[in-house]
């Protein structure tokens, strides 16, 4: 069995972590792991350089989460971390005081940044740095060019937080998307998300094989805006999923009209798409008609989006998703992989 991801973030890792479980427990290598093959396609869009050193946040949140080194409590970086050099940075007048980096998340940009200034590629990278633990998995860049996701505010919005813009400011502002994230939480309504060198980007090594090679491609309860929204902006992404014979199989990352973690619901109204189940799935779009998806898994509070997808053309089913711990993800990525095996035989 061949299994490709796409994700992103928490709720990305979350799901990951599931797959494998579930993989090990339905196609056992006898040795704790599981004969099944899972590629994950990672979402780029969220790294940054910052103080001189290059971050890729959801890459590092798998890598962590899956080596069981990340730190459960936060949500976010590693385990037993500590913060004496982003204080002394601050000192310095160095990076975002907002925006803490802990030491041993450090030592990981450290080595990414040496190794990128060395001239290897974002892929190349990202294989040396999962060579240190055994995951399991394999993760993949969506692509090897830096296309970090910036936003578009109204000025007059950014004024209810900072100091007014001056007379003859320009009416909108840019940023990127980790200071709207993390800086202004979310709070200030995004009008546009903007990814950098998209027109010169292509998938990384391996992605078009991984999805081209899949018995099964499933799309994590990630933000479908700027996680999954931002892999297949990708050029050559999209077709490479419409080429593919295996099943897509689409989880929703809203339950009963609220994320399941996160800030989608901040950046959903910057496309258009309402905070449902219902309205994710059609935003992805039936592959049939040019669209992701060949089946879509919602929460059971939304089962009656389910049938009106279902109707509507697309194989839909509803499963507990909430990803409480490790056998609930497992359960979920089950139910996922069962309705790949239904979309198959439709």
């Amino acid at each position: 069995m061949r299994i490709t991801v796409l994700a992103g973030g928490v709720g990305g890792s979350r799901f990951v972590r599931g797959v494998r479980e579930e993989c090990a427990r339905r196609w056992p290598d006898g040795n704790g792991g599981t004969a099944a093959s899972v590629t994950v396609i990672v979402n780029t869009g969220d790294d940054i350089w910052l103080s001189g050193v290059r971050l890729m946040p959801d890459f590092d949140s798998l890598l962590y989460s899956l080596a069981g080194v990340n730190d459960t409590e936060r949500g976010w970086g590693r385990a037993g971390e500590t913060e004496r050099v982003a204080a002394e940075l601050r000192e310095w007048g160095v990076g975002w005081p907002w925006f803490t980096l802990g030491d041993l998340d450090l030592g990981t940009h450290l080595a990414r940044t040496s190794w990128l200034r060395d001239g290897l590629t974002v892929s190349d990278v990202c294989e040396r740095l999962q060579r240190r633990w055994p995951l399991g998995v394999r993760l993949l860049p969506s692509t090897d060019t830096e296309v970090d996701t910036h936003v578009v505010v109204d000025a007059a919005d950014l004024a209810s937080h900072d100091a007014p813009p001056p007379l003859g400011a320009p009416l909108r502002a840019e940023m990127h998307f980790q200071e709207w994230w993390t800086r202004y939480r979310a709070t200030v309504p995004a009008r546009e998300f903007r990814q950098r060198n998209l027109a010169t980007a292509r998938p990384a090594r391996g992605v078009v094989e991984a999805i081209a090679d899949a018995d099964l491609v499933l799309v994590a309860p990630s933000n479908p805006v700027v996680s999954i929204g931002t892999i297949l902006a990708v050029p050559g992404m999209h077709e490479a999923l419409a080429a593919t014979a295996a099943p897509v199989v689409g989880v929703s990352p809203i339950i009963g009209g609220k994320v399941v973690r996160g800030m989608a619901d901040a950046c959903l109204p910057a496309i258009g798409v309402e905070t449902s189940a219902e309205a994710v799935g059609r935003h992805y779009g039936f592959r049939r008609d040019g669209g992701l998806l060949d089946a879509w898994l919602v929460d059971e509070t939304d089962a009656a989006a389910a049938g009106s997808l279902t109707e509507g053309g697309l194989l839909a089913a509803s499963a507990p998703l909430w990803m409480h711990d490790l056998d609930r993800s497992a359960d979920l990525a089950g139910a996922a992989i069962d309705l790949g095996t239904a979309a198959r035989s439709a």
